[in-house]
């Protein structure tokens, strides 16, 4: 089956006898991944997105990746991929560039009561630090993960992650941890994620964002993607 342009969906269960490697004992099945390499605009992981202003992909050595402006430039989506989960793993691999605004939002989650996840980054002169935020309108508990003295170099292509599980929230770059926090964090009815901007249109991304993974399991620092 030919799974349409930007979207991969990957699940693995492996059973004795299956004739693959290491398949002589029984393992545990592998949580789903949906990865969404942003290759147009016009269609993200088989859904048709709404476009505002004119987002752009672009080639380079490593793949396209979708850019976006810093002013006007962003994409909504109409699915929630962490819908009903009740842990979860985002990653995505962005690349602020320098001398946009000081305060972005580069991917919003957020269903129909108000539930919501964001990762975003606050830029300096001198590089960006990773914010994100979980917060359940269910339990009305709510965590934000920043300290503005983690900084990172702008104009570099970055791994970010944040990871979810009974109570307790994480973040990574480059899949070392910076900070962890306690929520409660309940599971997400249907909705809609915006990449480049948040969902009320402010505080918009300047920079690339080349692929973002869904990961319906809280995976280990190991598990991460990495340089």
């Amino acid at each position: 089956m030919r799974l349409p342009l930007g979207v991969c969906l990957i699940a693995l269960l492996v059973t004795p006898g299956s004739g693959l490697p290491g398949a002589e004992a029984p393992s545990a099945p592998v949580a789903p991944v949906t990865i969404w390499q942003l290759e147009q605009t016009a269609h993200i992981g088989g859904h048709e997105t709404t476009v505002l202003g004119e987002p752009r992909v672009m080639t380079e050595p490593d793949g396209p990746a979708m850019h976006f402006n810093g002013a006007t430039d962003g994409v909504f989506v109409p699915v929630n991929p962490l819908e009903g989960q009740s842990q979860f793993t985002i990653e995505a691999l962005i690349k602020p560039e320098s001398g946009g605004p000081a305060e972005q939002r580069f991917l919003h989650i957020q269903d129909a009561s108000g539930s919501r996840m964001l990762l975003e980054i606050r830029l300096t002169d001198t590089g960006w630090a990773l914010d994100t935020f979980l917060r359940s309108e269910k339990t009305g508990s709510q965590c934000p993960l920043l300290d503005r003295t983690k900084l990172h170099p702008a104009d570099r292509w970055t791994w970010v992650a944040l990871v979810y599980a009974n109570g307790h929230m994480a973040h990574y770059i480059d899949g070392v941890k910076e900070l962890s926090g306690d929520v409660a964090f309940s599971p997400m009815a249907a909705g809609r994620i915006s990449l480049g901007v948040r969902q009320n249109k402010v505080y918009w991304f300047k920079g690339g964002i080349r692929e973002v993974r869904f990961h319906a399991e809280a995976l280990t620092p190991a598990a991460l993607q990495h340089p």
